[in-house]
């Protein structure tokens, strides 16, 4: 983990409100170990604006890194409007990995949100070791999907609205996308009532699955104590803080399913 000055090479608009930023990071590419990490962008420093934002890392190559947001308010609007050659204040890498490597599971891939970049991470992950991979992708609508619903390679897209791929949230996709697969492992990111949705898919079905939880964060190496997920640990006494509750930014941001509770 390190801070580090990044220099921008390209930030584009690559679906509805969806946006790609490629930057040099020479060190944090270096300390990088996996899909399911993440770096903390200082977007101004200020004391109207003094946290940093988290971004997962969508992918790494050489001392490049990818990251793949959704504008949410100001501060993200504001990482908009960086251009090539300008810099940014980053931190990172930060967190754990999803993971996998197991040949007898097959990994389904789901994301949704600004749960995309992770999950967008881990599959080429699997693409590049030769591992055979389901990817289920979830938006509002299609103008917010950037890549193609093509059942025929294991790539299902899904839509509240109906306007690309299957109908409905991810969870009728995934059911589609289990009946020519053969000992599923789910690897998950998004919004929390996706994630909770997943959770209990994954336990009605039996099926292993992690989940990468997505939290406010306000330090992102576990000091403010704000991205607090509960644990699955009922033996507890109720003032046992840190045996009742896990912190994203340091103890995760992935989990098994059967770790924590959702919601």
């Amino acid at each position: 983990m390190k801070i580090e000055i990044a220099t921008v090479l390209e930030n584009k608009l690559i679906a509805s409100n969806i946006w790609k930023m490629k930057m040099t990071a020479p060190g944090i590419a270096e300390q990088y170990k996996g899909a399911g990490q993440f770096i903390q962008i200082l977007v101004q420093s200020s004391w109207d604006n003094p946290l940093r934002r988290p971004m997962s890392i969508a992918a790494v190559d050489g001392d490049q890194i990818v990251i793949i947001y959704k504008v949410f308010g100001r501060m993200t609007q504001v990482i908009t409007e960086q251009e090539a050659g300008e810099e940014l204040d980053i931190l990172g890498p930060l967190g754990n990995t999803f993971r996998w490597g197991d040949d007898e599971f097959t990994p389904v891939l789901v994301g949704g949100g600004v749960g995309l970049a992770p999950i967008l991470n881990m599959y080429g992950e699997c693409t590049a070791a030769g591992q055979n991979a389901v990817l289920v992708i979830g938006a509002r609508t299609g103008a917010e999907h950037f890549i193609d619903h093509e059942p025929q390679n294991n790539v299902f897209l899904a839509t509240d609205d109906g306007t690309a791929g299957i109908t409905g949230t991810v969870i009728p996709a995934i059911a589609i996308s289990l009946k020519n697969t053969g000992k599923p492992e789910i690897l998950a990111c998004g919004p929390e009532p996706m994630l909770k949705a997943v959770q209990e898919f994954a336990a009605a079905h039996e099926i292993p699955a992690q989940l990468s939880v997505e939290s406010y964060m306000g330090c992102g190496i576990g000091i403010c104590q704000g991205c607090v997920v509960e644990r699955v640990n009922g033996n507890v006494s109720e003032h046992s803080y840190h045996e009742k509750y896990s912190l994203v930014c340091i103890d995760g941001p992935v989990y098994k399913s059967e770790e924590v509770i959702i919601g």
